[in-house]
């Protein structure tokens, strides 16, 4: 009877220990990206897998296509009304400390043409984005938060259609 008692006394504490934590949780892609000394705001909001080879860097991330905004494949949206970026649903590439390369599915609107951009290296407070033939630098703090599909930083300022309502009101800045 003792051993009994012991036998299930073993097999409950190891029960709670592989499911209270035997294993450690697999970080989010927003925290992956911190310990290679990037901001979480790279990447929109709604990553829902990640993989990451820790000897070569190589890394897919892939987007939530329903989150993408007006159902499309991809996730499209301004910064302060002079940039607009592309994420594709899968975004693929390579990292180390302070420097993403090789990267295939973001992009960038200049004037009509979306362009790839394919680098993007940390410099201190700065990040430097490549699209092959030029560069553009960005403060870290632009970064801090992750935007949302759609409708990037500026979120709050979309009047959004209720479920059930009829139409949507539309607001204009600056006109009136």
């Amino acid at each position: 009877m003792l051993q009994h008692r012991r036998l299930v006394l073993l097999l409950a504490v190891a029960a709670a220990a592989a499911a209270g934590g035997g294993a450690s949780a697999k970080p989010t892609a927003y925290e992956a990206l911190a310990d290679y000394d990037f901001p979480p705001g790279i990447l929109p909001k709604g990553v829902v897998a990640y993989t990451l080879d820790n000897s070569t860097g190589a890394f897919t991330a892939t987007l939530d296509a329903s989150a993408s905004g007006a159902g499309k494949s991809v996730c499209e949206f301004s910064i302060q009304g002079s940039y607009s970026l592309r994420y594709q649903t899968k975004i693929t590439g390579k990292i180390k400390p302070d420097h993403l390369y090789n990267l295939q599915g973001v992009s960038v609107k200049v004037l009509f043409l979306w362009i790839n951009i394919v680098e993007v290296t940390r410099r201190g407070d700065n990040l430097e984005f490549s699209v092959g033939i030029a560069s553009a630098d960005f403060g870290i703090e632009n970064f801090l938060e992750c935007p949302n599909c759609g409708c990037g930083f500026d979120c709050n300022d979309l009047l959004m259609l209720k479920p059930g309502a009829a139409t949507a009101k539309l607001r204009l800045r600056g006109a009136f």
